[in-house]
């Protein structure tokens, strides 16, 4: 095994984009919402580089993308809830390695968060669709806090709800947000090379680790 420098105390990791790949399920809601608000679909190439800083900058964007008014966002995201009430981990995959490397975590005994900017109840319930709620001691969604990542904020929370200093709370996640957040923080962090990086190349956003799997964590 690779030791991690410095050595982990706690685990904090993202979700869509480095635990499931939820693209789809975007995909699918905002299609249906725009359908509802009949507005002109978006392309899910724009909605890959769009997601990871909230649902509320995720609605806004699109309608700005379709030439629409802010003024509809409250209807927006009423049905935006709704629909990804129903869809939630319908179009999403488990990525390959993540089970297996969660696994590994969980065997070195360390407390796991799982934190998101996805809102906390659509959070929990699609990591419980997918099998992956029992690896974690807390769930954290983009509600939960005054502030988002990239903010520092949400994993200074998480530390103390885990009980762990910054310092040897290790980020794992797959975007530029993750990493912004965890150097202002001070925690170490490990970006995955999938996931979604409003479309710059990953390998160039400093981090302590650079890995294809979460499963080549511990390696």
């Amino acid at each position: 095994m690779t030791a991690l420098v410095p050595r982990p105390t706690a685990f904090m990791i993202d979700l869509d984009g480095t635990l499931v790949d939820t693209l789809g399920d975007f995909v699918a809601v905002l299609h249906q919402v725009l359908s509802d608000l009949s507005l002109p679909a978006v392309d899910r190439g724009f909605v890959e580089h769009t997601i990871g800083q909230g649902s509320e900058h995720l609605i806004r964007s699109v309608l700005t993308e379709v030439g629409a008014p802010q003024s509809l966002y409250d209807s927006a995201w009423a049905l935006y809830q709704r629909h990804y009430d129903a869809l939630n981990g319908t179009h999403a995959e488990v990525y390959p390695g993540v089970i297996e490397g969660l696994d590994a975590l969980r065997a070195l005994g360390l407390p796991m968060a799982c934190l998101t900017n996805k809102p906390a109840a659509f959070a929990r319930e699609l990591l419980k669709r997918k099998g992956l709620d029992r690896y974690f001691d807390r769930v954290f969604g983009g509600d939960d806090f005054e502030r988002k990542k990239p903010d520092p904020l949400p994993l200074l929370k998480t530390c103390e709800a885990l009980g762990s200093m910054p310092g040897t709370t290790w980020m794992v996640g797959d975007s530029s947000n993750d990493a912004r957040a965890a150097h202002a923080a001070g925690c170490p962090i490990a970006l995955v090379s999938y996931g979604y990086n409003h479309g710059q190349p990953i390998a160039d956003v400093p981090a302590q680790r650079h890995i294809d799997r979460i499963d080549e964590l511990m390696r």
